[in-house]
This record gives structure tokens, sequence and C-alpha cells, in this order.
């Protein structure tokens, strides 16, 4: 039979255990490999991570995303072409860090100020692209970035059922003071079905559903230990 100590060490580990374990779950923004994983202007993506990601099986131009985050671009831009007779077009998926750098170069010497480029691109380590969960999408009358994405037909459909697939319009009008970019109509961030759809019902930013998740997470630590 195990001495009282015995057995008190072995509560006190499962313990332990239990609480590390919920304090992970609470912070998935901390993951690098989460779908949840916050990348913006405050929390950084190392330059030596790469993701695995495969091309999506579409049309457009960068198509690498993480294999789950293609799989559900996939049967969105299929669904769309089905329910709406037309295309979607992929823009720019997975971005090194390497890449973005060189993308944020240009822009500051275009325009001449560390401010200014701020204002159009993600310095390097700041980007969802660099997660391979991001996607920059088009249509079939304009295969690039615009702001008229969500007024057409594609478009328009998109930015109202991206959700059902596991995705979120990520920076919309009003919220730039949070997520600390302005409105990008064109860019959708996987997240998987369960939080998309979360998400897409209270109509908030990634920031601030995390912080919900954190606080739920937190809470069922301290009803646990009582």
């Amino acid at each position: 039979m195990a001495s009282l100590l015995e057995q008190l060490l072995s509560l006190a580990m499962a313990g332990t255990v239990m609480v590390s374990s919920s304090l992970n779950a609470a912070a998935p923004h901390n993951d690098v490999d989460n779908l949840l994983f916050l990348a913006n202007r405050q929390w950084r993506v190392s330059s030596a991570y790469v993701p695995d990601v495969r091309e999506a099986s579409v049309k457009g131009k960068v198509r690498e995303m993480r294999d789950e985050a293609a799989t559900a671009l996939e049967q969105l831009f299929a669904d769309c072409k089905a329910a709406t007779g037309k295309e979607l077009y992929t823009v720019s998926g997975y971005r090194s860090y390497y890449t973005q750098n060189s993308i944020y170069q240009r822009k500051l010497e275009k325009v001449g100020s560390q401010k200014k480029a701020d204002n159009y691109v993600a310095r390097p380590g700041a980007s969802e692209h660099q997660l391979g969960l991001a996607m920059d999408i088009g249509w079939d009358e304009y295969q690039g970035t615009s702001d008229k994405f969500p007024q057409s037909k594609a478009g328009a459909w998109c930015t109202e059922n991206c959700w059902k697939y596991g995705f979120i319009l990520r920076y919309q009008t009003g919220w730039e003071d949070v997520t600390g970019y302005k409105t990008e109509e064109w860019h959708f961030r996987y997240v998987g079905k369960e939080h998309a759809a979360r998400i897409y019902q209270n109509q908030m930013p990634l920031e601030e559903y995390l912080i919900l998740l954190r606080q739920a997470a937190l809470m069922d630590i301290v009803i646990g230990v009582e």
C-alpha cells in the first residue's frame, strides 16, 4: 500500500497536470500550431516558423495553405461556384517570414516611412499569412484584392457563408483599433468551423473572441479547484 506521502505527491502531480492543461487551453494564441494562434502587430511569429502547407486545388495565384485550411477552401470555392455561377480566385495564401519582409521593405522604400508603410503592409512576423491559415480572395471579374469584393456576386456569397467552412472575415470595418489593421474585405482566416460559427454569430474580432475563451477556461479552473 502506498504511503500517505506517496498518495499526496500523486494527487499534487495530477492537479498540476490538470491545471497546466487547462491553462494551455486558455491560451491557444500562444501555440503557433493552434488554429487560433494570434498574429498581429503585438503578437509576432518567429522568423524560423514554417508550417506544413500544400497547394489548394483551386484557381488563382499563391494557393498554399495548411492542409485542413486548403481542404476547406476547396469546398468553399466549389460551393460558391455551384450557388452563384461565379468563381472565386486565390490572390495570396502562405507567405514566409522573408517574403513578408521583402513586401514590407518594398512598401517602405515607396512611401518613405515606417508609419506610412505600416498602414498598408504587416511587418515580417506580424502577418497571418505566415501561419498558412490566411487567404486573400478575389473573383473571376477581378482576380486581385479589392474593396469591391463584397459587392460582387461571388464575394457577397463568400462573405456571408465563409464561416460554414471554418473561415472568418478577419479585418472588418470598425475593428481597426482592436486588430491594428485597416479594413480588408478580401482577407479570410481559417479557425475551424466551431470557432468560426461563434465568431460570426457574435460579430467580434478574433482578439476579443480569444479573451472570452480565456475567461471561460480560467473559470473552469477555478470551479475545478473549488
